[in-house]
């Protein structure tokens, strides 16, 4: 329906993820103010937006992302200049973290040795999911313990860190695999939805109540390193955050860097 929006967006490297969100919002609101390309203006985009917050009721980041969808179309594919349009500030929730007990735990009830050693994938590297089931093996180097992600966010590769005991069951479980994919599904690579349902199944039976998602392994592994005094600039480039600022957020939630501040009680 966009061949020039999905084409621009391929052109320019962008995620599958994100090509497939921006089409979805573009016919979406070609939908919603029944005009063509040229007769859209600006205000037609303002009410869809307004739309979406009032009547939908959808998240702040999700306006965001319709309203970029939007704006890449019409001002970089289509050489409009729609300017001045503004949505809600995106909230900066903290995140979930998984306390080291809780990790083993649900290592421990994952089930399979496959489902347990993509958790521990998850928490030893700081993977996204994405990142994850789309792992394939000439990508690791186990005498170095570490891993390549290949194109990842923002299309770049980063090296990321294995466990040593990890790099032992990665040994094992690959003496008889003939997939190019280091975890495999039945036509090729397995997709994240299966990662998000032995998370929630892990978590069920470990008894944790916290909302834990494949993500909250890498905050986890980012508040951990963290507490252990790894440096905030070297987790940065472990986790391939762009922007120091959005790997800061893992100071607040380090509660063992907080139990060592004394109290300025205890000083007078």
């Amino acid at each position: 329906m966009f061949p020039l929006l999905e084409n621009e967006l391929k052109i320019r490297g962008y995620s599958p993820e994100t090509v497939k969100a921006y089409l979805k919002y573009n016919s979406d609101f070609m939908l919603f103010s029944k005009k063509n390309d040229q007769e859209v203006d600006i205000n037609d985009i303002k009410s869809y937006l307004a739309h979406l917050i009032s009547d939908k009721k959808i998240y702040a980041r999700s306006v965001n992302l319709a309203r970029s969808a939007l704006l890449f179309y019409y001002n970089e594919v289509l050489g409009r200049s729609f300017r001045g349009i503004r949505t809600p500030k995106i909230s900066r929730n903290l995140p979930i973290v998984l306390s080291k007990q809780e990790v083993k735990l649900m290592i421990k009830n994952a089930g399979s040795k496959k489902s347990k050693l993509m958790l521990k994938m998850l928490y030893a590297s700081g993977l996204r999911v994405s990142e994850l089931v789309n792992m394939k093996v000439n990508q690791l180097e186990l005498d170095n313990k570490t891993a390549w992600v290949r194109s990842g966010k923002g299309a770049k590769d980063r090296l990321v860190i294995l466990s040593e005991n990890l790099v032992k069951d990665l040994r094992i479980y690959l003496e008889n695999h003939s997939s190019e994919y280091l975890f495999p599904g039945r036509q090729g690579a397995l997709s994240t939805r299966n990662i998000q349902q032995i998370v929630s199944l892990s978590a069920m039976k470990s008894g944790i109540r916290k909302q834990v998602t494949p993500h909250t392994f890498r905050h986890s592994f980012a508040t951990h390193l963290l507490e252990n005094g790894t440096d905030i600039r070297l987790i940065q480039e472990l986790l391939g955050h762009a922007d120091l600022s959005t790997t800061q957020i893992y100071t607040h939630v380090s509660d063992a860097a907080k139990r060592l501040v004394k109290s300025p009680l205890d000083m007078i």
